[in-house]
């Protein structure tokens, strides 16, 4: 109330001030009119009008005053606040007060929905016999009929991730999925009959939300990463769950694309330094897989890890030349060129892997009664990774090269996966990929054409790798001569005729085609590829594009056919519509032809359907 007080006596002073000028201090009169000048009044000595710039104010000025009068008192509020506050030993006054200063909460995310059609990916292949495991079947077909040959649908998500900015340095950040890939229809209220309001689906017209368990495999809302963000005077730290990203996205990709289906998510604590200007430095720590816990038994509460000797654990370090975007646009614009490159190296170990065997032990409190429980056997593993990857990209105002280079080498001392298998049955693993990307901007800003060039190793064992745990045809779940997939390593309990495991997997968020890799084989493995393309702007905000991929397997016995490389030629075409408040929209269309390694063993005359594909993109970014 004083405060409120002295500003009214402040405005009312200020009110005052701008009245008329009152002589010899008396009060104000009112205005006089002029007399008749045939009524001379009697001479008297004079003043002067005042000026403006001698005693009037004008009302800019006065408001100008008031203004500074105004935040004068707040202030002097504000001062007086925080010393009540301090005095009460209460700093919740004052932290609120800096938060404020701040972007507290920063919302970035999308919505998307993307139509889709496929037609005759199985590439019309007849239907395999029933009870056929699944590493010889290529594509899932119409359950209801091998004639069907269309699949069409919709799908959506909706992606947030917010920041919580607690102060200039400190952040923490997370990423959460709704709808996540939800095909359009598929929770229709008939499909929870409990209320036993619908029993057809025809008359349903509601969604109902997504429960696991209930109508759906998975939750309507799922949290993926959430992980905190200091900032210190020698660097960044952060931990928790995140996303993981390396070069073009070859082998580790966050998935933080509009297109995205995956990513690559762990639990990680790290951080980045800068030692030299432009250098980065990230040694980090990873928890690839804790083994046995409590966390399944126990809802609530502090989960505990049973035992180390079931851990899988990564040491990680990245070593990067980089510019930052506005150094590199700075120097293109200067027509300088930039050179970036970098190696991220992993070290990954683990003693022994947990699995789950039926056994009947009894109960302490009645020993007589046998009570059937779900106890934890542990195998030896004895499994030891070494992964380096390189990568390097040059880039000019006319052109671009880029490229990625990644091995995965170690040994799995015990490949056994169940208690009753062999456990000194060893594994070594060898696998090399890359990816050589080139583009060239023949008319800036309109016209660009490129080359990429991408290949993952393999070896002779049947099938591609992209699903070892699909089972094969052969003995002992092992892949034969025709299957699409499997392991990449033949044992049986008399040993290992094929103890290596050689085929190099790319990441399935490293997108090559819309058909082949993406939809029927999953990611580019045990192959390569040579991928041509071409983009063009037609207006700002929207280009079209195409390319042409070949595909063609190190190993005919790698392929279906087991006697033939080529796997494939694919065409893709699109367009994309982009504008500066989020919205995007496009479509794509692609058509494979598909060629001799993708035949069914023994039937080389086989003829084989071209394969159709149609994606299309509506979507909202912010």
């Amino acid at each position: 109330m004083p405060h409120v007080l002295l500003a009214a006596l402040l405005v009312a002073s200020s009110t005052a001030t701008a009245q008329t000028p009152v002589p010899d201090g008396g009060a104000p009169s009112a205005p006089q009119e002029s007399a008749p000048a045939e009524s001379p009044a009697p001479a008297a000595p004079a003043t002067a009008a005042p000026t403006p710039s001698e005693g009037s104010v004008s009302r800019e000025e006065l408001e100008q005053r008031l203004e500074a009068t105004r935040q004068e008192l707040r202030e002097d509020i504000r001062a007086q606040t925080a010393t009540q506050a301090v005095a009460n030993n209460d700093w919740q006054e004052e932290w609120t007060e800096e938060k404020r200063k701040l972007e507290l909460f920063t919302l970035d995310g999308y919505l998307r929905v993307r139509p889709t059609l496929f037609y005759k990916f199985d590439l019309g292949k007849p239907a395999l016999p029933s009870g056929t495991p699944l590493g010889r079947q290529l594509w899932t077909r119409s359950p209801r009929s091998a004639a069907e040959q269309t699949q069409a649908g919709a799908n959506m998500r909706f992606r947030l991730d917010p920041s919580f900015n607690v102060s200039e340095d400190v952040r923490i950040k997370a990423q959460v999925d709704a709808l996540d890939n939800i095909l359009l229809g598929s929770n229709p209220d008939s499909a929870y009959s409990g209320d036993g309001r619908n029993n057809f689906t025809l008359f349903s017209e509601n969604q109902s939300p997504a429960n696991s368990a209930v109508n759906a495999f998975k939750d309507s809302v799922h949290v993926r990463r959430a992980y905190g963000e200091v900032t210190t005077p020698v660097g960044i730290l952060r931990f928790g769950r995140m996303g993981s990203h390396w070069g073009v996205g070859m082998l580790r990709n966050d998935g933080n694309c509009l297109d995205c289906d995956y990513g690559d998510t762990v639990d990680r604590i790290q951080f980045v330094t800068e030692p030299f200007a432009g250098w980065y430095v990230t040694p980090m720590l990873d928890f690839n897989s804790e083994g046995l816990s409590t966390e399944k038994a126990n809802a609530l509460g502090e989960p505990v890890d049973l035992t180390q000797s079931d851990d899988a654990h990564s040491l990680v370090l990245a070593i990067a030349r980089r510019d930052t975007d506005q150094q590199q646009k700075a120097k293109l614009d200067n027509n300088q060129g930039v050179l970036n490159y970098g190696l991220y190296f992993t070290y990954r170990t683990q003693r022994y892997a947990t699995t789950t065997e039926t056994g009947v032990p009894f109960d302490d409190a009645n020993p007589s009664i046998p009570v059937t429980t779900t106890a934890p056997a542990f195998v030896p593993r004895g499994g030891t990774l070494y992964i380096p990857d390189l990568w390097f990209k040059y880039e000019e105002k006319r052109f671009r090269i880029e490229a990625e280079f990644a091995a995965q080498l170690g040994n799995i001392d015990g490949r056994a996966l169940t208690a009753t298998e062999p456990t000194t049955q060893s594994l070594r693993v060898a696998q090399f990929g890359g990816v050589l990307q080139t583009e060239f901007h023949v008319i800036p800003e309109k016209l660009h054409l490129g080359i990429e060039l991408g290949f993952a190793s393999g070896d002779r064992a049947p099938g591609f790798g992209n699903y070892p745990g699909r089972q094969g045809t052969g003995s002992d779940g092992n892949t034969a001569p025709g299957d699409v997939e499997g392991r990449q390593y033949s044992c049986d309990t008399g040993g290992c005729s094929d103890n290596a495991i050689r085929n190099f997997r790319f990441n399935r968020d490293y997108r090559v085609d819309l058909i082949l890799w993406r939809s029927i084989l999953n990611g580019v493995t045990d192959a390569f590829y040579v991928r041509p393309g071409l983009k063009y702007s037609i207006a700002e905000g929207f280009d079209v594009f195409g390319s042409v991929i070949y595909s063609q397997a190190f190993y005919e016995e790698s392929t279906p056919s087991y006697t033939s490389k080529a796997l494939g030629l694919e065409a893709d075409i699109g367009a994309r519509y982009v504008t500066e408040d989020g919205f995007v929209a496009g479509i794509d269309y692609g058509i494979l032809f598909p060629l001799d390694g993708l035949k069914d063993l023994g039937l080389p005359g086989q003829e084989l359907s071209t394969a159709h594909a149609i994606r299309g993109m509506l979507a909202i970014r912010f």
